[in-house]
This record gives C-alpha cells, structure tokens and sequence, in this order.
C-alpha cells in the first residue's frame, strides 16, 4: 500500500437511525486508529446541520462511519457529491440499491446471484393471512443489522395469523419483506478495495448462542461465536468469496462491502444464498470487516487507511483532483 500523506478527516458517525449506538463505536475506533497513523481527525455526530459543519471543518476526506439512514441510503454521499469531497464507502446510486433488499435482489439474481425468493407485503396484511408458507422471514426493506426481522413459524408465539397484539417488526414499518426461511448455517464474506482491486477476505461463520444473529447478537460481547476461516467444504468456502466479490462488482461497492449468506449443507452448493450485500459495515471492536481484514494479514489502522485510500481514488476518478 502507497503511504498516505497526513490528511485533514472528519468522521461522520451517530445519526439518527436505529444503529447510532454502533455508529458512534464504529466512528470512534476509526477516529482514535487514523489519529494514531499521524491524520488529524474531526468528529462530526450528525444531526441536520450536517453539511453546515462539514463546511465548516473543511476536510481533505470524509470517512463515512454512518448505519443505517441517512449514511446508508445515498442521502449523505449525495451531499457530499455536491459538495465535491471525497468520502469513503460506497457512492450514492449504490447505496440506493444496495439498503433496498428488493432492489438488490433485482440486480443480482440476472447475475446467477442465489438469493432467497419473496415478495413486499403491506404490514396490515399479516394479520389476515400469512405471506407464504411457514416458516418465513419478515424484514424490513431498508434497514441493516438485522434491525426489524423476525422468523414466523408453526410454532412461534405471533398466532395464525399473525396476532395484532403480537409483538414485533411490523409495528414499526408499513412495508416488510416476505423471504421463505433457509435453514441452515450463518455466513459472511467482506470484500475490501486495494490499490489493485477489490479482494474478498476470508469467510466467517456466525454462531449464535440463542436465536438468531439478529441486533442484540452482532452487538453484544459473547452473545455469538466467530468461526474464521468457517469450517466449511473448500468448494463452498470458494463460492462464497466468488459471490461476495461479484455482488460486490455488480452493486458497484467501493471500499469495503459484506455479504451475508444462509447455507443450507444438505443441499450443497445449491443450498447456499446471498441474504444481502452491506456497503456501510461495521468497524466496532465486534465487527466483521476488522476482523477478516487482520486475518488477511491487516491490522485495524491500516484497514482505515485502505479505505481512504480508495476514496481519493474515486473521487480523483469521478472529479479529477482531490477534495477540501
């Protein structure tokens, strides 16, 4: 890796969404990293006044530690289109699709992408009738970390139907996403932008202690087992790099993506399927990305660097020279 020059950086992180909490972790491990590589950082929790500050500040880059709305969506990196600096992570027309899980699928599945079929279900309905067979998977459509899903199933405590003083996702969302439930085993895949391309890391099992790997157990210290390298079949190991760096091209991440899967081994190859492709990961002392990365022999400073790295790039591509 080309060394960096000392940039001027501000962190943006917090918000509003559901995932703040995380925001704020991610956003303040990558401020304390870049600042012990020798950057002067900034810290900016957003609010509404976001552009104001970022005016302010005058950074040479931003590094875009957001979850969730408005980070995720394509609202911040438009702003920081107009606004002509770079920023890391993925750009505005990609994150419109890729936190669209319908949208996703609809550009990666003409690809001979796997992904598990469904359909977008008004959260009225579920109380009349069930979306599909049982067991399925309710999500919301636009939402990351496992934020709003619940599994639906015979035996579950929600009725049949769907009771409307049972608690969960579809209180708080008017549209859900109906999925058939592929049992089975949790997977993930980071891929990460170097000098000469994007790569996929390394594959990691995720092995919950109860549930499922919903909020509570991506984010809770010893709520859930990381198994890297998975121990999985060498053939599906390969397939799931080789999906992870397709969805990765095909949504057009930069930077830094993760792609999460459900395997189901009794059915081999063909039990394996992409559940989405996140292009703001997390980067907290649990997170996923940091740790294939120092698996793939990168420590956390230089994971942060990597994706500044990748940002001028871009945006010397896109906008012929640097920012601030």
């Amino acid at each position: 890796m080309t060394e960096l020059p000392k940039l001027h950086i501000a962190v943006l992180m917090g918000g509003w969404a559901n995932e703040r909490p995380v925001s704020l972790m991610s956003g303040e491990g990558v401020a304390q990293a870049l600042e012990e590589r020798g950057h002067t950082v900034t810290r900016i929790d957003i609010d509404r006044q976001v552009a104001t500050r970022i005016a302010e500040v005058v950074p040479d880059v931003v590094f875009n530690a957001l979850h969730g709305v408005p980070g995720e969506d394509g609202s911040v990196q438009g702003m920081l289109d107009l606004m002509g600096l770079p920023y890391t992570h993925s750009g505005l027309a990609t994150s419109v699709i890729a936190i669209d899980k319908q949208l996703t699928k609809q550009a990666l599945v003409p690809h001979g992408i796997p992904m598990p079929g469904g359909r977008i279900v008004r959260s009225a309905e579920l109380h009349e009738r069930d979306p599909m067979p049982r067991p399925y998977v309710l999500k919301p459509v636009n939402e990351g970390s496992s934020v709003g899903v619940a599994i639906v199933t015979d035996e579950g405590n929600y009725g049949n139907p769907i009771a409307r003083d049972a608690k969960g996702p579809w209180q708080e969302f008017g549209e859900l996403l109906a999925e058939p439930y592929i049992k089975g085993r949790e997977m993930t895949a980071a891929v990460v932008e170097f000098e000469d391309g994007p790569r996929a890391l390394a594959v990691t099992e995720l092995k919950p202690k109860s549930g499922f790997y919903d909020f509570d157990a991506k984010y809770t210290d010893g709520m859930t087992d990381h198994v890297c390298p998975a121990d999985i079949p060498q053939h599906i190991t390969d397939l799931c790099l080789e999906y992870a760096l397709r969805a990765h091209k095909l949504l057009g991440c930069r930077g830094t993506s993760r792609t999460d899967f459900r395997w189901d081994e009794e059915q081999g190859e063909d039990g394996l399927f992409i559940l989405e492709t996140n292009t703001q990961p997390g980067m907290t002392p649990l997170s996923l990305v940091p740790e294939q990365a120092k698996y793939a022999g990168l420590d956390y400073g230089e994971l942060c660097e990597l994706l500044i790295a990748a940002a001028m790039r871009h945006h010397a591509v896109k906008f012929g020279g640097g920012g601030g």
